[in-house]
């Protein structure tokens, strides 16, 4: 019997940057991946999750309380379904969230959750300052001795004015370190 295809949570969180996002989401569905969109508050603030649904050809889960049929709850049966989280764009909010074992939203209850097979991958996207803010930064660091990995941010000029490190890294290259990350990719 083939395996399906993996199962991709992408994580869009509240940066301007969540329009990439969309760019991301269409890639991986191209590329014939199960996906799965959870959008925070504050992305839904930048893009529409119809633009998601859309794209993944799936429901998007915008709350921690979104219904579905069964008895398993939605952030629940995705986290042990999930061979990979994509967080991009992953925001200081989000990245300290999960640092820090916060579960007060979807996606943060997902993270929590996550199979121990699952992988996650953030993309950093913020103002540069607060990207090198040594809070930030120690929220990183101990995330990566919990087996998260990150990919950027990148350099140039960011949506606040300033030129500098901050930006969302390259669609291509989250997506090209993503199916590195998964077993057996199709």
């Amino acid at each position: 019997m083939k395996r399906k295809a993996p199962l991709i949570i992408v994580g869009v969180t509240g940066s301007i940057a969540a329009h990439k996002a969309a760019d991301l989401v269409s890639s991986l569905s191209k590329k014939g991946m199960q996906l799965q969109v959870v959008m925070t508050g504050d992305a839904q603030k930048f893009i529409s999750p119809l633009v998601f649904k859309t794209l993944s050809r799936a429901p998007v889960i915008t709350d921690l309380y979104d219904e579905e049929e069964g008895w398993k709850p939605a952030h629940i049966r995705i986290a042990d379904e999930a061979d990979l989280l994509i967080v991009a764009p992953a925001t200081a909010h989000t990245i300290a969230r999960f640092a820090h074992g916060f579960a007060d939203d979807a996606l943060s209850c997902i993270h929590l959750a996550l199979n121990s097979d699952a992988k996650t991958l953030m993309a950093p996207a913020m103002n540069g300052k607060m990207w090198l803010h040594p809070a930030v930064q120690a929220n990183v660091a101990l995330l990566k001795t919990r087996g998260v990995e990150f990919i950027g941010p990148d350099e140039g000029m960011l949506s606040c004015g300033y030129e500098g490190i901050g930006r969302l890294w390259p669609v291509e290259e989250i997506i090209n370190s993503a199916l590195n990350m998964l077993p057996n990719t199709p």
